[in-house]
């Protein structure tokens, strides 16, 4: 192979490496471009997805929020409604019971006028004057009584029957054979009632056996249970 052929050769490989290298800077500069181009994608893709984050976070947030205020709401309602309905028993019983101590003053009045007409004698005979005022004394009284009925005083029937602690007040005891013990058997001073509230006492008398039967009765009591242990 003589000078020029191989000076040939050489210029032919130079101008293949020369090529090579500008393709590949080709290949490199394309590569780089996909890249760079690649990156802001996806930093728009990143930026995307934690925008939609936060406006998920936002909407969780505010639906809290929410549901906090129509739980207070909630609540003031009801505690509204609770005042309201309190304000509405305590006004009907101002208007029941406002006149309460009123009522507990007048009864003393009426009690002497009670206690005067069973003091007088209704067989014995009185002049006409006497007869009148006993009559006007009555229609007084008659009068007194329908004003309290009017107001919801009301008495409490107590002869006869079972001694209540919550109506009666037991001011002594009698001795009766022929009654159960707990029987009202004197009124002393009526008992009297305002609407569902006792406004009064009775004072009354309470029934009980003698000492003597129920010592026979606790010597009864005894031989049974001896006779039923034997």
């Amino acid at each position: 192979m003589n000078n020029k052929e191989r000076k040939d050769q050489k210029e032919t490989k130079e101008k293949i490496e020369k090529e090579e290298i500008i393709e590949n800077k080709d290949e490199n500069l394309e590569e780089s471009t996909s890249i760079k181009n690649d990156e802001p994608q996806n930093e728009a893709d990143s930026a995307e997805e934690e925008s939609e984050e936060s406006e998920e976070s936002e909407e969780e947030r505010l639906q809290e929020e929410v549901r906090a205020l129509k739980e207070d709401k909630i609540r003031v309602l009801a505690e509204m409604e609770n005042l309201r309905k309190r304000f509405d028993r305590e006004k009907i019983d101002s208007i029941k019971y406002g006149s309460v101590n009123f009522a507990r003053d007048i009864l003393s009045p009426g009690d002497n006028l009670e206690r005067a007409l069973s003091a007088i004698n209704q067989e014995e005979g009185h002049p006409q004057s006497i007869k009148n005022l006993i009559e006007g004394l009555k229609m007084v009284q008659k009068e007194f009584s329908s004003a309290l009925e009017k107001n919801g005083i009301s008495k409490i029937n107590s002869m006869n029957e079972k001694f209540d602690p919550n109506l009666h007040q037991a001011m002594m005891e009698v001795e009766r054979d022929d009654l159960d013990e707990g029987i009202v058997v004197q009124e002393i001073q009526t008992g009297y009632m305002m609407h569902d509230r006792l406004l009064r006492p009775a004072m009354v008398g309470v029934s009980k056996k003698p000492q003597q039967n129920k010592t026979s009765d606790s010597q009864n009591e005894n031989e049974t249970k001896n006779k039923d242990q034997k």
